[in-house]
């Protein structure tokens, strides 16, 4: 089964629950993200990304430069283990980590989180690849990646899920970055870019071992 089929399941079943108000805020809010076409801002295929140091769950440095030590990198960008959509994406990419670490890459994931929700991510959905904090997202602004979300869904993520993003991202004003997976070669450039302001899309692993295959790393 595809990502994209997970997805599908989950929408079918979870989208009925929610109440309506709020589904019609999110389908608002989403719509008006799109029309700013903030995909254009990214980096695309063939740029260089900027080199960047994370810590990850465990708390443990992690180097870009180093990494590409041991061969390509495929790097997920994603709003948070709050979202359903997020954990989905997750679970897809660590089913196929032995066959993206037997094309010499590493699989990094990065979020706003801050570290200790990080490893509550990483823990609950039983990770085996770093999972990085970005705080003030950062590497994401870098990357051309980061919006504000429209601030009537700050509230309405708290008192109908539980998602508080201040206290998750630990800062007043909530920024978050568009769904995004890169594979790139260990000269640091890109070879695949999959960036999509539809949070509920997202990169199939079986394309990303497709570019690896062909030459990624």
């Amino acid at each position: 089964m595809t990502l994209k089929q997970d997805i599908q399941d989950f929408q079918k079943e979870m989208i009925p629950k929610i109440p309506e108000h709020v589904l019609n805020a999110i389908i608002k809010t989403s719509a008006e993200l799109g029309e700013k076409n903030i995909e254009a801002l990214a980096l695309k295929k063939g740029d260089t990304i900027p080199s960047f140091e994370l810590t990850d769950a465990l708390g443990e440095k992690r180097s870009s430069d180093r990494l590409f030590d041991n061969g390509s990198l495929v790097i997920s960008f994603y709003r948070g283990g709050w979202c359903p959509y997020c954990h989905l994406e997750l679970r897809a990419l660590q089913k196929v980590l032995p066959e993206i670490k037997a094309n010499n890459a590493t699989l990094l994931a990065i979020s706003p989180e801050l570290p200790d929700y990080s490893l509550t991510t990483r823990e609950k959905y039983e990770l085996e690849f770093p999972v990085l904090s970005d705080p003030g997202n950062q590497v994401a602004k870098k990357f051309g990646l980061v919006f504000e979300p429209a601030k009537e869904l700050i509230p309405l993520f708290k008192e109908n899920f539980d998602w508080d993003l201040i206290a998750i991202n630990g800062t007043e004003r909530v920024e978050l970055p568009i769904p995004a997976t890169y594979v790139v070669d260990r000269e640091g450039v890109i070879q695949y870019a999959f960036v999509d302001a539809d949070y509920t899309k997202r990169a199939e692993p079986e394309k990303i071992l497709e570019v690896l295959r062909e030459g990624g790393n």
